[in-house]
C-alpha cells in the first residue's frame, strides 16, 4: 500500500498542493522526554471524577494503535521501544500510516520530574541504534536546538552530521525538528524567529539532496517568520509542532493559521494525547485544513462529539473556544 505521507509529500514537492495534501503527524514519543508521565494522567472514571497517577505503558501503546488504526494521520512518531512493539504486532502492515521513531534525544528534552536539564544549554545525545531501528522502520526524527552559543551549537551540528552519515548507511530517511532556543544566549525574544530561520537555512545549505530532511518541524513563530522560511525555497517543506496542550481552539487555530501561511505539515503531541477524546479531536483536523469548518466551528463540533459519547469536557465550551497561546492571538 502506498503510504499517504509519500503521496502527499510528492504532491507538495511537485507544486500541485491542495489542502487534502496537508500532512498530519501524531507525536507519541514523549517517553523519551517525560518518562512515566508520557501517557498522561489517568483518565476520569465512569463517574467523571479524576483518578490519581499516570496511565501505564500498555495504555499508551493502545492509544497509538487506535490513532494509527483510525488512519486520519499520516505519521505516527514513537520511541524506538514502542515503535518496535507496534511494528511487531503488525499495526502498520497494509496501513496508510507511516511509522517514525525519534532518532535522538538531546538534553533539552530531558524533562524528568524535578529535573533542571531542560534549562541548561542543549547538548547532543543519541540513544537509538539506527541499524536496529531500520529493521522495522525507515523514517526517523532528528531534533536540534540552537542557543547562540558557539561551543554548544557547533557540537549539535557535528552530531547531526554524524547522524546523517549513519542514516544514509542504513537507509533511514529523516525529518528535522528545530526547536526554539531553550537557554538562549544574548537573544531577545523578538530576535528568536530570525535567528532560528537563519540557523535552519545555514545548516541545510551545505547538504546535498541525498542528505536533506524530508521536511522541517519548527515552532510556529507567527505568520511573518513562517512565510519567510517557506518563500525562500519552494523545495523546502515546512511543518509546525503542536506545542503545549492549550485549548481545543488553540489546536485548530494553529492548523488554520499555519496552513494559511505556508506550512504543509503539523505534528501534534500533547494536544492529541491529553484530549478527552483524541480520535474525535483528530477527525476534525482535515475539515479545518480544507476550510469546511472554522476553528471555532470545529471546537463546537468536538464538544458535541464529547456530549454524544457521554464524556465530560475538561473545560466549558466557552473556555475551550478561547485562543490562549500568544502567538496565535497575534
Amino acid at each position: 500500500m502506498t503510504k499517504t505521507l509519500d503521496r502527499r509529500l510528492a504532491s507538495i514537492l511537485a507544486g500541485t498542493y491542495r489542502p487534502d495534501d496537508f500532512i498530519i503527524a501524531d507525536a507519541k514519543d514523549a517517553d523519551m522526554a517525560r518518562g512515566l508521565e508520557s501517557a498522561g494522567p489517568q483518565r476520569p472514571g465512569p463517574d467523571g471524577r479524576p483518578r490519581g497517577g499516570f496511565r501505564p505503558r500498555p495504555d499508551f501503546l493502545e492509544d497509538m494503535a487506535q490513532i494509527a488504526g483510525q488512519a486520519e494521520i499520516d505519521i505516527l512518531l514513537a520511541s524506538a521501544s514502542n515503535g518496535e512493539v507496534l511494528a511487531d504486532e503488525g499495526r502498520f502492515q497494509g496501513s496508510p500510516v507511516t511509522l517514525a521513531v525519534r532518532a535522538n534525544d538531546a538534553t533539552d528534552i530531558w524533562l524528568a520530574r524535578n529535573s533542571s536539564y531542560s534549562r541548561e544549554l542543549s547538548r547532543p545525545f543519541r540513544s537509538v541504534n539506527l541499524e536496529l531501528v531500520r529493521r522495522f522502520c525507515d523514517l526517523g526524527l532528528y531534533s536540534i536546538t540552537f542557543n547562540n552559543d558557539l561551543a554548544h551549537d557547533l557540537a549539535s551540528v557535528e552530531a547531526y552530521a554524524r547522524f546523517r552519515e549513519d542514516a544514509r548507511r542504513v537507509g533511514l530517511r529523516h525529518f528535522l525538528e528545530v526547536f526554539n532556543p531553550n537557554a538562549p544566549v544574548a537573544l531577545a525574544p523578538e530576535a528568536v524567529p530570525a535567528f532560528v530561520n537563519d540557523s535552519i537555512h545555514r545548516t541545510l545549505a551545505g547538504l546535498t539532496r541525498a542528505e536533506r530532511p524530508l521536511f522541517l518541524k519548527i515552532a510556529y513563530n507567527g505568520p511573518r517568520a513562517l512565510e519567510e522560511l517557506v518563500a525562500d525555497d519552494p523545495g523546502r517543506v515546512v511543518g509546525v509542532l503542536g506545542g503545549s496542550a492549550g485549548t481545543t481552539r488553540d489546536c485548530y487555530e494553529l492548523l488554520a493559521q499555519a496552513g494559511r501561511h505556508g506550512a504543509r505539515v503539523a505534528l501534534y503531541g500533547r494536544k492529541i494525547q491529553l484530549a478527552e477524546s483524541p480520535l474525535d479531536l483528530v477527525a476534525l483536523m482535515r475539515p479545518v485544513i480544507r476550510g469546511d469548518l472554522s476553528p471555532a466551528e470545529a471546537v463546537r463540533a468536538y464538544h458535541a462529539a464529547l456530549e454524544k459519547k457521554g464524556l465530560r469536557p475538561a473545560r466549558t465550551l466557552d473556555a475551550d473556544a478561547q485562543i490562549t497561546e500568544a502567538v496565535l492571538r497575534g
